[in-house]
């Protein structure tokens, strides 16, 4: 009886950290990382920057169509510019592709809205990096290219 309340025991220790290790661990699910990125277009349509401070990271780099390369404060400050005025903002074809707590996503996005009364209507690519840290998924990176520039 006590060698299989050994076993039992040693198992348990093997076991338990593998349990916390588990609920710890990132979800790995790539509708997770799309609804992300979904969120991520609200936010900005809406011009919510308190929503998007949850998303990127406190180190984040944005290179935006036209070379602009931003920080986390840059980028909040101009989703707050009263200038900034969106009218759609969608994504699709979207691929996830998942390395260990790290994950690019890629995609085709369509933007438009004006700024400073100029219209703008913009097709092109990105590609985010997401990293799981502090429980969750945060953006540390994000570019884009244009495929179309209507205005």
């Amino acid at each position: 009886m006590s060698r299989l309340k050994n076993l039992l025991l040693i198992a348990g220790l093997v076991v338990a950290p593998l349990c916390i290790f588990a609920q710890n661990a990132p979800e790995h699910s790539e509708q997770n990382l799309i609804a992300l990125e979904k969120m991520w277009n609200q936010a900005q349509l809406t011009r919510d920057s308190a929503a998007l401070e949850h998303l990127v990271g406190s180190r984040f780099i944005n290179t935006e169509w036209d070379g602009e390369v931003s920080n986390r404060k840059k980028f909040l400050a101009d989703i707050k510019d009263p200038l900034y005025k969106p009218t759609t903002m969608s994504i699709q074809d979207v691929s996830v592709e998942i390395y260990g707590n790290t994950a690019i996503v890629a995609g085709v996005y369509h933007t438009k809205g004006s700024y400073a009364g100029k219209p703008y209507d913009h097709v092109g690519r990105f590609t985010d990096t997401w990293i799981y840290d502090y429980d969750k998924w945060q953006c540390i990176a994000s570019h884009t290219s244009l495929i179309n520039k209507k205005s």
